[in-house]
């Protein structure tokens, strides 16, 4: 069997998809993906996928999201696990992914730039077996000898390694060369402008290292942001330490889904008329189900926009599990008035049934972004 075979073969492990088709199809929970996507089929997917993109003032690399991991408790109790799992953002959704373990994930964000950082995570990953040398990669420090002592220490440790050793310009720039030449091999058309903002991300990361925080081009960050540190020693509201490199397991499913092309980046709007409705229809094909799909704020600015609805009916389009949740960040001052919120957490993460939003939505019953967030949220806690 080949791997692209394996991969279209997906939908014999499946059965049950709801009648009406992907306006209300309901598929029941998956099978297993058998084998990896080639290079060819990754780089087609994230043309066929993407849709137009576009710039906004902030490069994104890191989130603001503090409490990003204080909905694992809710999503291993509702036994949210394998499926198709859309996100947006640059990595939170790799700790999202390491609890779901999809078999299959889209990044989809309308920032064509967060497409170009997921390349240069990609590529990181496959030349990282561990997490000391995925942040050593990362952050443009030599790897520490005897690797594999540390596979079974902490991320504090692990981080305390990066932020205490020496940047190693000789290295940096073979780590860049290297990183250029996976990312072409991908097979996705990248002119010399993307690769050379790939390098500029990079170079962010290696400049900063773990202090990198969510910045945008026209002010400075702000104490409430989180450091790339601080957010990989985040725990979940039980006190566990679920980032995706808090474990070498955790580390493991997110390295190995990017190793395998499980992992596609997408370009275009929540809101659009393609690429949601696009990746419904190849989740259709292969007869696969939504299970978990995370918009950050998005839904705060489509509520200002107007464009909610075109939202929930992407969304109402897609092939879902009856149980498939959306998750959701709330900021500022919905985020700390949220019933939700753990007390001194600028921003509150909710889950929500995607099928509770699309029904009441429908309804009219959202008449505001606050009832929107909390009529239906599912506590974590």
């Amino acid at each position: 069997m080949t791997r692209a075979f394996g991969l279209l073969l997906m939908g014999a492990l499946l059965v049950g998809v709801g009648e009406g088709g992907a306006d209300t199809g309901v598929l029941q929970p998956p099978g297993r993906v058998a084998d990896a996507v080639p290079d060819s089929v990754f780089a087609h997917l994230v043309q066929r996928l993407s849709g137009p993109g576009t710039r906004f003032n902030t490069d994104n690399l890191v989130s603001n999201e503090r409490s990003y991991l204080h909905v694992i408790g809710g999503l291993e109790e509702r036994g949210i696990r394998g499926g198709a799992f859309i996100g947006v953002g640059p990595d939170q959704g790799f700790s999202y992914i390491a609890t779901i373990e999809p078999e299959v994930a889209f990044i989809l964000d309308i920032r064509r730039d967060n497409l170009l950082l997921h390349l240069l995570y990609k590529a990181i990953f496959e030349v990282s077996p561990t997490r000391v040398e995925f942040l050593a990669h990362l952050f443009g420090k030599p790897a520490p000898s005897g690797v594999s002592e540390w596979t079974g220490r902490s991320i504090g440790d692990v981080l305390a390694y990066v932020e205490g050793t020496p940047t190693d310009d000789l290295l940096v720039e073979e780590r860049h060369g290297r990183v250029a030449e996976r990312v072409r091999a991908y097979g996705v058309p990248l002119d010399e402008q993307d690769l050379a903002t790939i390098r500029r991300f990079h170079r962010e990361f290696i400049d900063h290292g773990s202090g990198l925080k969510y910045t945008t081009y026209d002010r400075v960050p702000r104490p409430v942001d989180p450091t790339y540190g601080q957010l990989m020693l985040e725990t979940d509201l039980q006190g566990r330490e679920m980032s995706f490199l808090a474990t070498p397991e955790r580390y493991a499913i997110v390295r190995e889904m990017e190793r395998e092309n499980r992992v596609i980046p997408v370009v275009g709007d929540l809101a659009g008329d393609h690429p949601m409705r696009e990746i419904g229809r190849y989740l259709e094909e292969i007869r696969l189900p939504v299970l978990a799909l995370y918009a950050s704020n998005v839904e705060f600015l489509l509520w200002e926009r107007g464009t909610l609805g075109a939202f929930v009916e992407n969304v109402a389009a897609l092939p879902r599990a009856p149980e498939a949740l959306l998750i959701r960040s709330i900021m500022g001052r919905y985020g700390r008035a949220h019933p939700h919120n753990v007390r001194g957490y600028y921003s509150t993460q909710s889950l929500q049934t995607l099928e509770s939003l699309v029904d009441a939505h429908r309804t009219g019953e959202y008449r505001s972004y606050s009832e929107l967030v909390t009529r239906h949220a599912i506590d974590s806690r």
